[in-house]
């Protein structure tokens, strides 16, 4: 058993630990009812997003044939777009958190879906289910936070290179599935650590060398080539896809982590976590993003990030179904949901990246609030 140690200005400085065990054991139900309710109407769900997705991308990739045609070219770009939008958000991001393993389909399942994306679904299970998930928003433990190039914390000691992340994050954001790819891979920790002759790692780089080649194959190669006359207008079209997927990719996690109002969490602070602690974890260290209903599907209801880190295994339709449940449990214990709508959300996590690439401003202000250690109890 863990207490919280904390300062008594900080928003959680009201809970005690009984408090955080029952806010566990509220999230437990929560997730419980899900879990009897679910079946047929969600195995239904993501079958029409699957064949929309299908239909949607053969129909944009049939439309760029005669992409030399600039109203053609537009149709087919956006169809091409949004079918890989909806491939990687709300398709095989959900399937490989195995959402839908409970089917009991082989052909969407968490073992044997393959992802329009160049990093093999294996690896990025590792990465994000395993640690990500694990470690949602610990320094030095959950590699999704700043991706190992950016400063994301005051807490973090400054250094000159980090004026430029501001630069590498647009960079990433525009090349981000290659980012994704390279972070699951640990490539720069590897390199430095001079492990690039180490059996596992080569194996998994050349699992990722060949995971390339297939997209670059058949986005670059294949698709162009039977465009016939159409081949440079329809390449540039497929590279307009996968540079909207990333942006738009990079954007909903951005806003989902790095947002005013989600906190980040040293290792210390969670040696001997408990369940709830870890479930209080969860909701300090997310943010949503309010919208419509298409909006949530075109995010993989990722603008639901608070309630996808707390039940990342519930059907991802079902987000939107309990967070006014989650919302309530947040109002009953004084704690704060941070949500609001994609424009807000984006400018505030860009405008976090560039202020922490400064060094921290002395000031007589007071300073940010930092996330209350979870310490092992004396007694």
């Amino acid at each position: 058993m863990t207490v919280i140690q904390k300062k008594a200005d900080h928003p959680i400085a009201h809970l005690s630990a009984e408090d955080i065990e029952i806010i566990g054991k509220e999230l437990d139900a929560i997730r419980d009812r899900v879990l009897a309710d679910r079946g047929e109407r969600d195995a239904r769900y993501i079958r029409k997003v699957i064949k929309t997705q299908r239909t949607l991308e053969v129909s944009s990739r049939a439309v760029l044939l005669f992409s030399l045609f600039p109203p053609a070219w537009v149709v087919g770009t956006l169809g091409l777009s949004i079918a890989k939008i909806l491939e990687n958000m709300e398709i095989g991001h959900n399937i490989l958190h195995g959402q839908y393993d409970f089917m009991r389909d082989p052909k969407i399942h968490s073992t044997t879906w393959e992802w329009d994306h160049v990093s093999p679904a294996e690896q990025w299970k590792h990465s994000h289910n395993e640690l990500h998930h694990r470690f949602t928003n610990v320094l030095g433990k959950d590699n999704d936070l700043g991706y190992g190039i950016m400063r994301v914390d005051e807490d973090q000691k400054w250094h000159p290179i980090y004026l430029g992340q501001p630069l590498w994050n647009f960079i990433n954001a525009c090349f981000f599935e290659y980012g994704i790819a390279a972070y699951d891979l640990e490539l720069g920790r590897n390199l430095r650590k001079g492990r690039h002759k180490d059996p596992a790692f080569r194996a998994r780089a050349k699992a990722v060398g060949r995971k390339i080649r297939r997209q670059v194959l058949k986005d670059y190669v294949l698709h162009p080539l039977l465009s016939g006359p159409s081949f440079l207008t329809t390449l540039a079209a497929t590279f307009t896809a996968n540079l909207v997927r990333n942006v738009w990719s990079h954007s909903v996690i951005m806003c989902g982590h790095f947002p005013n109002g989600v906190e980040t969490f040293s290792k210390t602070s969670i040696e001997g976590e408990t369940k709830g602690e870890w479930y209080l974890r969860q909701m300090l260290g997310s943010a949503n993003i309010s919208g419509s209903r298409l909006m949530h599907i075109m995010t993989g209801n990722l603008s639901f990030q608070i309630e996808h880190h707390l039940f990342p295994d519930l059907p991802s339709s079902r987000y939107q179904e309990i967070a006014p449940q989650v919302r309530a449990l947040f109002d009953r214990y004084g704690l704060k949901y941070t949500t609001g709508p994609l424009p807000k959300q984006v400018a505030s996590a860009w405008w976090k990246v560039i202020r922490l690439s400064l060094p921290n401003r002395r000031s007589t202000a007071p300073e940010p609030l930092a996330p209350a250690p979870l310490a092992p109890a004396n007694a």
